[in-house]
Order: structure tokens, then sequence, then C-alpha cells
């Protein structure tokens, strides 16, 4: 049996090396020039002609984040009532940053063990998002596990059904499962619901979504858009650099696809966000490719990209953190640099999120004077990064947010998943609630007495 691999056994191609000084880059940085790969690896560093990071250096690089932060949107710090509704947990690829997924066969009829996991069906998550839209959530975000029963629509079912080698596909029909997913169109349609904005779809999903057919991203993307999805998160990216997908997602799409599927959705008229899942195996160099690739799509897609979200690896009860291929994720000061270079790299997109979910709220506040504007949503219910070991819950109520965005100063505001609506909220004016969905009136999403049931009653 072969040994696994471990963080000492990785070598990459690519490496943070530049001919290029910090300081230099830094003055680009400040003076608003378009940014190189070797200026972001400088700045990501704190310079590579010194070992580890240089305190005062990043003091520098985050005072410059800042600065460009309050030019380009100002004191305001937006949010969104929304909604996480994932569909399974079902996966079978096997991405070794990931504790989301569960064992797809466990979901069997005749599995011999009970899964962990769960699967909605397309009534469950239409009840599930009609019930948040009641209570003013106006945005549902849903990214789930690749469950082999999962097809695109009825037409493709068949497809896959036809098909003369299922397991090269991925493929075993629904009705062997206990709970049939539906298809993905179904889900789409099921929580388009009372004109709530869909958020939902990730390339790897529409990979999942054309698998066994010649059909193009423009195609997924289209059917989807018909049913109801509005935007497409960006997530799946991890780092788009495929030395590094090579060792955490194998099995995943590459770099290339990832870009292929992005573009498509926003020539269909969907808009987009974009991340970046850092702090594993990849190293400076990586990051600064990623956001250099982020940045070329931003300008073929016109700018269809709303906000860009850096998002820290959160390593416990990972398969990576398990198989001892990493012994941590990143340090403060790299998660603080990499809100910090987004928004001195990211010239053409304009909101940069922060997310309390991944950093907690002290920390979370601090990477909104690192470069950052926005502090994600409301969310309900959040499962992907609590299953990898993630700390901080799972719901964000508007006087929390009020309370929070004050304490450093800066103005909260209610904003609409493209940035379009935005509404300031008056600190002296509670109860605190959502007021842009089509069922708001500002009251607060969850009662007292809702916000201290126990989440596991």
């Amino acid at each position: 049996m072969e040994r696994p691999v471990t963080e000492a056994d990785l070598t990459f191609d690519h490496v943070p090396e530049t001919d290029q000084s910090f300081e230099n880059a830094l003055a680009k940085a400040q003076r608003g020039d378009r940014l190189t790969v070797d200026d972001a690896i400088e700045l990501l560093t704190t310079g590579t002609d010194v070992e580890g990071i240089d305190r005062r250096r990043k003091e520098r690089v985050l005072e410059a984040a800042d600065r460009r932060r309050a030019e380009v949107v100002g004191e305001e710090v937006t949010f969104v009532a929304n909604l996480n509704n994932n569909v399974t947990t079902a996966c079978n690829v096997g991405c070794l940053f990931c504790n989301f997924k569960d064992a797809a066969h466990t979901f069997e009829r005749d599995a011999e063990v009970e899964t962990q996991g769960f699967t909605k069906t397309p009534a469950e998550s239409r009840e599930i998002v009609a019930n948040a839209v009641d209570r003013g959530i106006y945005e549902v975000c849903s990214v789930s596990g690749l469950h082999p029963g999962f097809a695109l629509d009825d037409e493709h079912l068949e497809i896959l059904e036809a098909h003369p080698n299922p397991k090269e596909v991925n493929f075993k029909p629904p009705a062997q499962y206990a709970t049939d997913p539906g298809t993905y169109v179904e889900q789409i349609e099921a929580m388009s619901v009372d004109g709530v904005h869909v958020h939902s779809m990730t390339p790897e999903e529409a990979y999942h979504a054309r698998r066994g057919t010649d059909w193009s991203y423009e195609e997924i993307y289209g059917r989807l858009e018909e049913a109801g999805l509005d935007t497409v998160p960006g997530t799946a990216a991890e780092i788009l650099v495929d030395e590094v997908r090579d060792v955490i997602c194998p099995g995943k799409i590459d770099t290339q696809g990832w870009l292929e599927a992005m573009e498509a959705a926003a020539n269909v008229g969907l808009g987009l966000t974009a991340t970046i899942m850092y702090g594993h195996v990849e190293n400076e160099a990586h990051r600064a490719m990623h956001l250099k690739r982020v940045r070329e799509l931003q300008d073929r897609v016109d700018g269809a990209i709303t906000e860009f979200v850096p998002l820290s690896f959160v390593h416990q009860n990972t398969p990576l953190f398990e198989h001892d291929v990493v012994s941590g994720g990143a340090s403060d000061d790299e998660d603080e640099l990499m809100i910090a270079v987004s928004r001195l790299f990211l010239d053409n997109i304009e909101h940069i999120q922060s997310s309390w979910v991944k950093y907690g709220d002290e920390q979370g506040l601090k990477m909104l004077s690192c470069g950052a504007d926005d502090f994600m949503g409301t969310i309900l219910s959040e499962e992907i990064t609590k299953r990898a070991g993630g700390e901080y819950g799972e719901f964000r109520s508007f006087s929390d947010y009020v309370d929070l965005v004050r304490s450093i100063g800066r103005v909260p505001v209610e904003r609409s998943t493209d940035y379009e609506q935005r509404r300031v909220i008056d600190p002296d004016e509670p109860p605190f609630g959502p007021e842009l969905g089509p069922k708001a009136d500002g009251t607060p999403l969850l009662t007292r007495e809702e916000r201290t049931i126990p989440a596991d009653d």
C-alpha cells in the first residue's frame, strides 16, 4: 500500500519568487496602477526578500487597501437577507478539502449503513424557501454535492439512463436512492418562489449537469435561467492553478473548465460572483495567479462579477488535515493580506466580501478595515463550513449587523444580491429587519425566542 502524500512531499512549479521588490509593488498599488502577478506575490509575502510576514510592511499594505476601499465604495458596509438551502450532501467526487459531502452510496435504498447526510426533494426545498421569504429574505443560495442521480432536466435524465456505461458519467438512477433529488431544473423552479433571487449552480454543478452530453455551458445555463436561476456563485474555484487542483480536488472541474463555465453563464445574462479558497497546500504565487485569472475573466464578461469572496480554508475535520497533507489553515496575517491584495489587484471588481462564517466577528470586522466592504448575509442555515469544523454559527440578525458595523464607525446598509438596491439603516430606529424582499416589512427574521432555541431541537 502506498504511503499517502504529506505536506513535506509537495513540490510545485510555481513558487513565490520574483525580480520585483516590495517597495516597487507597494508604490504601484498606492498609485492605483494595474498590478502584475509579481507585484501581488510581493504584497502577499510582504516581500520575498524577508522570511515570514513583516508586520510593518503588512500594515502598509492594509492601509493602502483600506484607502482604496474608501475611494471605491465609501464607508458603507453592506449585507443581504438570505437563506442557504443546500439540496444534498451526497457526493462521490472526493475533494480533500471538503467535509460537507457524504458518500453517495450511503443514500441508496439498500445501503448497509445509514447516511449521516441529507437530500431534499424539490417540494421540501420550495417549502423551506417559501417560509424564509415569508420571514423577509430575498436571496436563496444553494450549493450541493454532486449526487449521482442528479440530472439537468428530464431530457438529460433520459440520456444518462441510456448511457452504455453509467459509471463513466457518475450516474445512478434516482429511483435507486431513498430520496429522489429531482433534477436541477426542478430544484431551481422549486426555489424560485415569490420573487426570491436564486443564487445557485456553480461551475462544478454545471459540469455535473452536462455530463454524458455534448451540450455547451451556454445550453446548460440557458435552461437554468429559464427555470428561474438569477446569478451563479463562483465557488468551486478553490485555486485556479491546476497543479494545486491536482492535489486537493483531482476529480473536480479544471481551471479552464471553471473559467469557461463562468463566461458562459455571463453570456446568457446571469450575474456572477467569484471566490478563492486559500490556506491549504498552495503558496502566494498560486494566490496571485488566481487573482489574475479572475481579473481577466471580469474583463471578458464586461463586469458581470459583482463581488470577490476570499474563503479561508477551515482545516478541522477535512481529509487534507486528517491525512497530514496540511497542518492547519491560513494565519490571521495571511487572511488580512489576502483581503487587502484582492482589493488592490482586482481593480475591476467593486466589492470584496468578509466572511464572518470563516473569520468570526472580531476578525471579520478587522477585514472591513483591510479592503473589504461587504459582510455576507443572514444565512439562516449554513452546513458546509460547520461540517468542516467552523465555529462561528449559522445566523446573523440585522440587529447584529447594525451593532457590529457601528462598532467600527461604518454605515450599515441592506443591499440586494446584485447591489443595485440599497437601504441605509438608521441605527436609532429599531427593531431591525429586512425591507428589500418581496414580503419584507422590517420585521426581524427570527423572534428572540426562536434565536434561543438550541440548534438540535
